[in-house]
């Protein structure tokens, strides 16, 4: 995605961008950057976008916000592109009253991919674009809040408090989702993060457990709202966010380390939701000896449905997603395209559900990849797992009853598999092959493999716990994902290591031993102390 500059088209453009060193640009998921080096003896910048095909009266003015500043560059986003290519223009300006202006090289932006259960035709809203247009676009009268470490307890927004369209002026993030909990404002609303925020920043504006609450008025409130970090380096420094009573809400692009307990939850009656390219760390150490990574990283639980959890970016994760706590009804969620790096259960661990699972990277994964109960049904789909020590498992049968690692007392569930690489498992048992660790067991098995992505798996493969048979969900339901949608899984590693988590993989790096790594399901010492001592490189946020 990254491109470094080479030249600028045109002698009149070169001419006017004397003294201007641009360092890098990128397109990404509908969005784009330009970083430069600072101008000597300038007092502010403009930065403006347009369609590379279209005039110069299409140039738009990005906000200033989105400007900032580094120890040794200059950089702006442009968020809110349809997938194309555009052109940046640079307008550097000098206390004398003169300018320069430089004009960038086409760049591409792709559109995101669209797809799972958030935007299945069955759904309520069919969307989880929050306050964006299904093109990527900014809806129309799109109000838009940035939050930095400075203006998070500061910033300002009018919102809707009556159903006679009074306003009132919340301060502060806290304030205003709290108004907007109300459910008179539906205005689509972007909150666009900038830079490392931390607890102490946010002081005043979470809950009393540490959260951002995005919480509607009642179950399945009407929300037009997206939450995103803006660039690389957005991240939620020792807080999460608990989502509740929500429809059509967007998370997207932010790093989040130390959370209490849970990453993100989406806590209660929850539907269209999208969680998508963000990186999940280490959370804060819970009471539990099974929490010293933190609890949950994305969990989806208490009638939340028609959600998808997308292209994130697990980091040795203990427990990744729990789906489903104490839901006594069938709900749809869909996890694809999603980097479990090293994480060690929960991918995800699902009750009552029907979930879709398709193109993850399971990458050294030391307890289990998917595992069923509760008569849920999960198809599982061209995945890759790598040394992934149980790819699949199904309580109290299979290789949950072999002395391998028993992770649920509960009833069973089934899961459908097709056209999944497995590399160095310890034990996967289907129940019509041998091409698993040990030959077919029609009777106590872990996954029902397909030979074909549409079949329907016969009712008489039963759990054993709960004697529930898998629901064929797959082939009745609108799963808001079409065969043309899936990657073959031998592209799924290549895809999924590029583009899962932060915009370019985000600014922190971690390279995990294999050897080491891929078997450990204990804190690593050293990634947590490089997580404890992240520290932003953003200096200060606008033109100057």
């Amino acid at each position: 995605m990254m491109k470094k500059w080479e030249t600028i088209t045109g002698t009149s453009i070169s001419a006017k961008a004397e003294g201007i060193s641009l360092t890098e640009s990128g397109g990404w998921f509908e969005s784009a950057y330009l970083k430069w080096k600072p101008v000597d003896k300038a007092v502010s910048y403009q930065v403006l976008v347009k369609s590379a095909g279209a005039g110069d009266p299409a140039y738009v003015q990005i906000d200033d916000t989105l400007i900032r500043k580094y120890p040794s560059y200059f950089r702006a986003d442009a968020l809110g592109l349809s997938a194309g290519q555009y052109t940046f223009k640079l307008e550097v300006n000098f206390a004398n009253g003169s300018s320069k202006t430089i004009v960038s090289e086409p760049i591409a932006v792709k559109a995101n991919s669209r797809t799972g259960f958030a935007f299945s035709g069955e759904s309520p809203s069919q969307t989880g674009s929050g306050a964006y247009e299904e093109n990527g676009a900014l809806k129309n009268g799109a109000q838009i809040v940035y939050i930095t470490a400075a203006t998070a307890k500061t910033v300002t927004l009018d919102v809707i408090i009556n159903n006679s369209g009074k306003k009132q002026t919340a301060t502060g993030i806290g304030e205003i989702m709290t108004l907007r909990q109300k459910g008179y404002d539906k205005t689509p609303l972007i909150i666009r993060f900038i830079g490392q925020i931390t607890g102490e920043d946010m002081s005043g504006q979470l809950n009393s457990s540490g959260y951002l609450q995005v919480k509607g008025k009642s179950a399945y409130t009407e929300m037009n709202m997206t939450l995103e970090g803006v660039g690389d380096d957005a991240t939620a420094y020792g807080w999460g966010i608990l989502v509740r009573n929500c429809k059509n809400l967007e998370i997207r692009n932010l790093g989040i380390m130390l959370f209490p307990d849970d990453g993100i939850s989406l806590d209660t009656s929850n539907c269209n939701v999208w969680i998508h390219h963000n990186d999940i760390f280490y959370g804060a150490a819970g009471s539990d000896a099974d929490q010293a990574k933190g609890d949950g990283s994305i969990d989806v639980k208490n009638a939340s449905t028609y959600v998808t959890v997308s292209y994130n970016h697990f980091w040795d994760s203990g427990k990744c997603s729990l789906c489903g706590m104490k839901d006594s009804e069938e709900f749809f969620v869909t996890y694809h395209h999603n980097w479990y790096d090293h994480s060690d259960s929960r991918h995800p661990r699902i009750r009552q559900a029907s979930v879709h699972i398709y193109n993850n990277y399971y990458d050294g994964i030391a307890k289990y990849g998917v595992g069923v109960t509760n008569g849920s049904s999960a198809f599982v789909e061209e995945n890759y797992f790598r040394h992934c020590k149980y790819p699949m498992m199904s309580s109290l049968q299979g290789t949950d009853t072999l002395g391998k690692g028993t992770f649920s007392g509960e009833n069973g569930g089934i899961i459908k598999a097709y056209h999944n690489r497995i590399e160095q498992a310890d034990s996967l048992i289907y129940a019509n092959t041998n091409h698993g660790t040990t030959s077919g067991n029609e009777t106590s098995f872990d996954a029902y493999e397909a030979s074909k992505r549409g079949e329907i798996v016969p009712a008489t493969y039963k759990t054993m716990a709960g004697n529930t048979s898998y629901n064929n969900f797959d082939t009745l339901k609108d799963l808001g994902a079409n065969q043309a949608d899936i990657d073959d899984v031998t592209a799924v590693e290549g895809i999924v290591t590029k583009e899962a988590g932060r915009m370019n993989q985000g600014d922190f790096t971690w390279k995990f031993n294999n050897e080491t790594d891929d078997t450990s399901y204990g804190l690593n010492s050293e990634l947590m102390s490089k997580i404890r001592n992240y520290k932003t490189q953003l200096i200060s946020v606008g033109v100057k």
